[in-house]
């Protein structure tokens, strides 16, 4: 059965289908040459998967992202973080960077903070003298943030794909997104002493210009702490908190911001179920194909063979990472979630390691592949928004931005507290 599943399935992938429909097909070839059960077993499966409660958290995320991204919330979050970072050495570095976390914070989407922060940032670096690599690179790289600080779309298909609760998940990325934030930012600092990035500008910052900027963003900072203290406050599911965001997305936009307006509804729900849809077909086929693996039990054989290598924690969670950052550089996020995540979570648990930790550890890693070429979706976001070659992109600070992120990872895998910290502080 392991032949008949896998053989279609790298198949297609080699021939360059999506890894969504490359499921699929493996799953109905695996069902027809090996089982003795109908076809319709595929569709039916389809079906079952996407009909759950915490999956409906998706399309309430996404709609409630764009109308964020569309509703000037970037610019605002930028002028905050510029009044506290920008004068630094490699200050407009930074603020990409921390203007990514915050923004990513209001999205979940990787591709929309790329997108939204750095149209305005890219240029603006290059005004003042900034190298457009290390331009458009700190955008691309800075965006991955996005999806690891809550309320995360790809928290919600680890949740749903292992059991693991959603709200501790969404805890579980703070502090490591804010330590990938930090280290980043770090690197950025560097750079911009040796190069000397740095706004030539005298003028102090006034008390009144701050008041401005934090009142103005102060909106937008809101929802996270909305969207986690209604969960753990006991008031919303993830799935309600969802669409209580979608509400406060939409009361900002087109009645504090004024920045969206009634015609421009229809195109951002047209916009938002599409995305939705993509996620939602994603999660359906790695059901197919995620249920004939269980009921020809190669999960159980595959665990079988890790544990007969290594019966370490520590080990095992190398392994892990290594095989996770090579598949993070061609397998989209939440296709590598459904298809990965049932299979090492159970050889997780057997090894009395915490699935908290092991689900942020597992969803960072994937998001580094974020802009690993050569998927790097990140990368051909960034080189789009500033209409550059990748040759631009692809350069030694790729790599640092890289190393440092790997770095980050190491200390989040193997220091429990920085993911359970606050999860912890709520059981």
């Amino acid at each position: 059965m392991s032949a008949a599943l896998f053989t279609p399935l790298v198949i297609c992938l080699l021939a360059g289908l999506p890894v969504a429909l490359a499921m699929a097909i493996a799953a109905l070839t695996g069902l027809i040459l090996v089982t003795p059960l109908p076809p319709l077993v595929v569709v039916q499966r389809f079906f079952t998967a996407m009909d759950s409660f915490p999956l409906m958290a998706i399309p309430f995320f996404m709609l409630g992202g764009l109308l964020m991204e569309r509703g000037g919330i970037s610019r605002r979050l930028i002028d905050f973080v510029y009044l506290l970072l920008g004068k630094l050495s490699g200050g407009l570095a930074m603020v990409t960077i921390w203007t990514s976390c915050f923004f990513g914070a209001l999205t979940g989407s990787s591709v929309a903070t790329v997108a939204a922060v750095g149209g305005l940032m890219i240029p603006a670096m290059i005004k003042e003298g900034y190298e457009e690599g290390f331009a458009v690179t700190t955008a691309a790289t800075s965006g991955f943030l996005g999806p690891i600080i809550p309320p995360s779309i790809i928290f919600v298909t680890f949740g749903v794909a292992t059991n693991v609760s959603i709200g501790a998940l969404f805890l579980a990325g703070v502090l490591p997104g804010i330590l990938l934030a930090f280290c980043m930012s770090s690197y950025a600092y560097y750079v911009g002493r040796k190069n000397g990035y740095r706004i030539k500008d005298d003028q102090k910052i006034t008390a009144k210009q701050l008041f401005h900027a934090t009142q103005e963003a102060s909106y937008a900072l809101l929802m996270p702490v909305i969207i986690l203290g209604g969960i753990y406050g006991g008031f919303v599911t993830p799935t309600e908190a969802a669409c209580v965001a979608l509400l406060y997305a939409l009361f900002l936009g087109l009645f504090i911001y004024k920045e969206v307006t009634w015609k421009e509804l229809p195109g951002i729900f047209k916009r938002a179920a599409v995305s939705s849809a993509l996620v939602m077909f994603i999660v359906a086929c790695a059901a197919s194909f995620g249920y004939l693996m269980a009921r020809e039990k190669i999960p159980m054989q595959i665990a079988s063979s890790i544990v007969a290598v290594t019966s370490d924690p520590i080990i095992f969670l190398l392994i892990v990472n290594g095989l996770l950052l090579v598949l993070g550089t061609f397998m989209e996020t939440n296709a590598g979630i459904m298809l990965t995540a049932p299979i090492l979570m159970p050889i997780a648990l057997a090894l009395k390691i915490d699935p908290i930790l092991f689900g942020a550890m597992f969803c960072i890693n994937l998001c580094i592949g974020m802009i690993t070429p050569p998927l790097g979706v990140n990368l051909f976001v960034a080189a789009g928004v500033h209409g550059c070659p990748m040759s631009t992109i692809i350069n030694r600070h790729l790599m640092c931005y890289f190393l440092v992120s790997i770095i980050a990872l190491l200390m989040i895998t193997f220091i429990p507290a920085i993911s359970l910290t606050l999860p912890n502080m709520l059981r």
